[in-house]
């Protein structure tokens, strides 16, 4: 997967803790919480079951906070 223009972390923990973060809002693995973005007012998309940037590009996505939801974005 191709991160150029958007900042990503990986956080190695027992599974690893991945966020992708581009100019619209966030892509997150589960270990992150929607509730916490929509308390924050943040864009957000949650996706589960990835252990990798290229994991995160192919998968569904499982929760989003309303603004991303405005964006086209939609859990499955």
């Amino acid at each position: 997967m191709d991160l150029a223009g958007f900042e990503s972390h990986h956080i190695a923990l027992q599974l690893p803790l991945l966020l992708i973060k581009g100019r619209r809002g966030l892509l997150a693995c589960g270990y992150l919480s929607v509730d916490t973005f929509n308390k924050t007012g943040e864009a957000a998309a949650i996706v589960t079951g990835v252990r990798t940037f290229d994991d995160m590009a192919s998968a569904t996505v499982a929760r989003c906070r309303r603004p991303a939801s405005n964006s086209g974005c939609a859990p499955a």
